[in-house]
């Protein structure tokens, strides 16, 4: 297979990165302790915890972990919290232990939160108060027996901390009431394994780092096994792509908008900064736009990750304005396709360019991305080094420049398949080490590659995949209801938005029984924002729904 990008790369860029300088995460992680001690880490609500206080705490919790809770290497640890310092410690502490992070949205219902504790067989959780009583529901159903439990405040300066605390608890009344008998709080896991020496785990590249969930087509998430290799190859992609960008910068100064349990996040903010000694700047609450935009404009920062909705929204607040770019040289654009018109404005209001990049959280997830300092142009842009990309026919094998087929990625970030799901996995793999991405797209003689369409039935949702048969499952799971289909409508603010359609046995059954059924059972951004009521739904001639023709 001809790699054509290799010419359209920037003078100087390599087509192989060169092996990463550490062998896990752990590594990663501790030989950033070493070489900036002094260097703010990360930073939130006006708080900075430099690379040795990360290395003190993270040591600390990884000790408590180990010595406290008797946790062993490859056990999977749960980790349910926003953008807070609790996690880049709670992470470093995890990896430290030998043991495996399992990324929770803590927005989930208790129905999905019990479906991804149960399928990862978490023996441990850190959440944030305010979902606790989320967890109470659905523990006993699970494998989970050590809980740790947090503020927003627990790690910020007094008095802010503890003002946060009392706001949130008493004042917004934001901490439903919960009893999670025996659970712990971080601070006092923290104090517990001050006194401890942790005892040395061997871990590699073969090692899962992460069980990453993801969508599945089958309606129930599953987990992407990424391993240290995947994790530490990807981060080493990442920083050889933007190297020259950030050329006479130091340290980077990055906005870390997006949750870091979101795969973009972690790894192209949390991990590829840490990596270089830089500063993430956490933003807890980003749909609080103008506090969101108060924020951004105390810090003279050069890296700006977002997806469209967000870029979008931001640009309409009035305090927007205020945000100096001028120190600004990489923003990167993912998750969802950025519309060229928010891409124009962006420009005009910024002077930076919005870099689209593709990725799955089964490639860890960077493949694809725009060279530094292009112009917004549509394409989603290059293979990145080391990193093979090949338009494939229906029959698995390469098709000709320029002809439309399915997007296939080889690479050292590649995922090591899913959890506990062979047959899954099969299906998703190609002989010689393809991942099948089920987008459909094409490459230009120039190695440009260009995305013509999505997976079928997919719905994207401000950057996030939403699968139509987990909907249509939980809709279905009503008494009153014999058949349902979901689709994604366009939508200016989130891409798209969910649409179902449902077929009644219950004539009495209302649009507001739907939406106050999902609303009880799916994380916000998955639920229908539209219910249509038909007799029948369009099927094929094996009785499948035709999602196409309901679009249509």
């Amino acid at each position: 297979m001809e790699k054509v990008w290799l010419k359209s790369y920037p003078p100087g860029m390599p087509e192989e990165v060169p092996t990463p300088p550490y062998g896990s995460l752990r590594d990663l992680f501790e030989q950033a302790f070493q070489a900036y001690p002094d260097n703010t880490s990360f930073s939130n609500m006006g708080t900075t915890l430099s690379y040795a206080d990360i290395d003190r705490l993270s040591m600390q919790f990884a000790c408590y972990l180990q010595k406290e809770l008797r946790l062993t290497r490859g056990e999977r640890v749960a980790i349910m919290l926003p953008n807070i310092l609790q996690y880049p410690v709670a992470l470093c502490g995890i990896f430290r232990a030998g043991l495996v992070a399992v990324n929770v949205n803590p927005l989930y219902t208790a129905r999905e939160l019990k479906h991804q504790l149960k399928d990862s067989g978490a023996k441990c959780i850190i959440i944030l108060e305010n979902f606790a009583h989320v967890l109470e529901d659905v523990i006993g159903e699970t494998k989970v027996k050590h809980v740790i439990t947090t503020g927003a405040g627990d790690l910020l300066r007094f008095p802010k901390g503890a003002l946060i605390n009392f706001v949130l608890r008493y004042i917004k009344r934001s901490v439903p009431a919960f009893k999670l008998p025996g659970k712990t709080s971080f601070r006092q896991a923290l104090n517990a394994g001050a006194e401890a020496v942790l005892d040395e785990v061997d871990i590699g590249y073969a090692d899962i780092a992460f069980l990453q969930y993801t969508g599945g087509t089958t309606g129930a998430s599953k987990g992407a096994m990424l391993s240290h290799r995947n994790m530490v190859y990807n981060v080493q992609q990442s920083i050889t792509w933007q190297a020259d960008a950030y050329e006479g910068v130091k340290p980077i100064v990055a906005i870390t908008a997006l949750p870091l349990y979101h795969i973009f996040s972690l790894q192209g903010n949390c991990l590829t900064v840490m990596a270089q000694g830089g500063e993430n700047v956490l933003i807890t609450n980003p749909r609080d736009f103008e506090g969101f935009a108060k924020e951004v404009a105390k810090h003279q920062f050069n890296m700006f990750t977002g997806v469209n909705t967000l870029f979008a929204a931001l640009m309409d607040t009035p305090s927007f304005s205020k945000i100096d770019f001028s120190f600004l040289r990489v923003c990167i654009g993912g998750g969802m396709a950025v519309q060229p018109a928010i891409a124009r404005e962006w420009k005009e209001k910024t002077g930076t360019s919005i870099l689209q990049g593709y990725g799955l959280t089964e490639t860890s997830p960077a493949a694809i991305v725009c060279r530094v300092g292009s112009e917004f142009s549509g394409t989603i842009g290059l293979p990145i080094p080391s990193t093979d990309v090949m338009i494939a026919g229906d029959d698995g094998n390469p098709l000709p420049i320029g002809e439309i087929g399915e997007i296939c990625i080889r690479g050292p970030q590649v995922m090591e398949g899913y959890w506990q799901r062979p047959a899954e996995t099969a299906e998703t793999m190609l002989p010689g080490g393809w991942l099948r991405t089920g987008d459909v797209g094409r490459m230009d003689p120039d190695g440009y590659v260009f995305i013509e369409d999505r997976k079928k039935d997919m719905i994207l949702v401000s950057g996030f995949n939403v699968y139509p048969n987990e909907i249509e499952n939980v809709i279905v799971e009503m008494p009153g209801v014999l058949e349902a289909a979901a689709i994604g409508l366009p939508d200016e603010r989130s891409g798209e938005i969910v649409k179902v359609f449902v077929v009644r046995k219950d004539p009495n059954l209302t649009e507001q029984d739907v939406l106050d059924h999902c609303k009880k059972n799916l994380t916000g951004y998955k639920r229908p924002r539209i219910v249509e009521f038909r007799d029948e739904l369009p099927k094929t001639n094996v009785g499948k729904i035709l999602r196409r023709a309901l679009r249509e």
